[in-house]
Formats: structure tokens, sequence, C-alpha cells
């Protein structure tokens, strides 16, 4: 399966092997590459994050630094936790990274949303929100609303996220 994207293709891949995949990165990851390209990208939201990796990425794309004791406090409070790694055999590296909270049920929202800025522009936030999207309707869950900035609302209007009536901060997703 290939999924457009302006300028760039990405496609689930199968490279890593099953096993391999599970064993690094946990049950339900979601393997792709870009089209024509080397690099292997893995969505999981089972394995576990480093604190300051995490920390160097949100850094790295401008967010200012947050007490790790409170970044991991949100992260146990939260219904889904996602990263998004490069892949290598001894040492995958963080390149995003989502979460998620709500009630576990009806409804959920997105936050924190951050890709490295080396890899924007590849097609990865949109895999990553797929992915997200993806776990949260397999959870049951059919409502999601997202906060963004301004500046990458247009990014969350393109996938289909419907905004909120002023059309600047909060936009809404609904499970068919």
């Amino acid at each position: 399966m290939i999924f457009k994207n302006q300028g760039s293709s990405i496609k689930k891949s199968n490279n890593i092997s099953r096993d391999e995949l599970i064993d690094i990165y946990g049950l339900n990851s979601y393997e792709f590459t870009q089209k024509n390209k080397d690099e292997i990208f893995v969505c999981s939201k089972s394995k576990e994050l480093d604190l300051i990796e995490l920390d160097q990425l949100l850094q790295t794309v401008g967010w200012s630094r947050r007490p790790m004791r409170r970044v991991k406090k949100a992260l146990d409070f939260s219904v889904l936790v996602v990263g998004l790694w490069r892949h290598d055999n001894k040492f995958p590296r963080l390149v995003g990274f989502a979460r998620c909270t709500g009630d576990g049920i009806l409804e959920a929202t997105v936050w924190d949303v951050a890709i490295s800025p080396v890899y924007q522009g590849l097609g990865l936030g949109k895999e990553l929100m797929k992915y997200i999207l993806n776990e949260l309707k397999n959870t049951g869950i059919s409502k999601v609303t997202l906060f963004a900035d301004a500046e990458v609302v247009k990014f969350y209007k393109r996938q289909g996220w419907i905004l909120e009536p002023r059309g600047s901060k909060c936009a809404f997703w609904y499970a068919n």
C-alpha cells in the first residue's frame, strides 16, 4: 500500500522481521519507508520513550524545556503515547512523537505532535497521525480533538480535520 504525499511517497514495508519488530518496538508497530529511500521508520505505542531523547526532540522543534518529572506524569496519564523512530538495529532514533488524553472510551485529545525538523515535509507527520487515529479508532474512540498552533493548522486541515469556528486552534476528527 502506498500513501501519496506532496512530492514524496510513503509505503508500508516489511524490511524488519516480525520477531525483531516486536522485540524492538512492541506489538502493533507500524513500519514504513519513503519510496526509493533506505531509511526505515516505525510508529509504536509500545516502545518506551527515553525522556532525555524526548526532551531533545521537543527542543529541536522549538518548544521550551519542561520539567522531566512533569513530562513523565503527563505521559503516565495519557491514554496513548506514540513514538516515531528512524530504525537502527542498535540504536533507534526518536524523530517524532505525539500523545493523547481522554476518557479512553468515547473521546480523546491529541497533544504535543512533534516531528524533528530534519524529517519535516517528508510525510512522517501524516503517517504518525494516521497511526494515532487508527489506534484510537481500534479502542472505540470516535471523536478526537486536537489543539494545534496556528502555523500548523493547514497541515491538519489537509488531512480532513474539521476546524473549530474561528479556524485557528482546534480541530475535530470523527471516525466513520
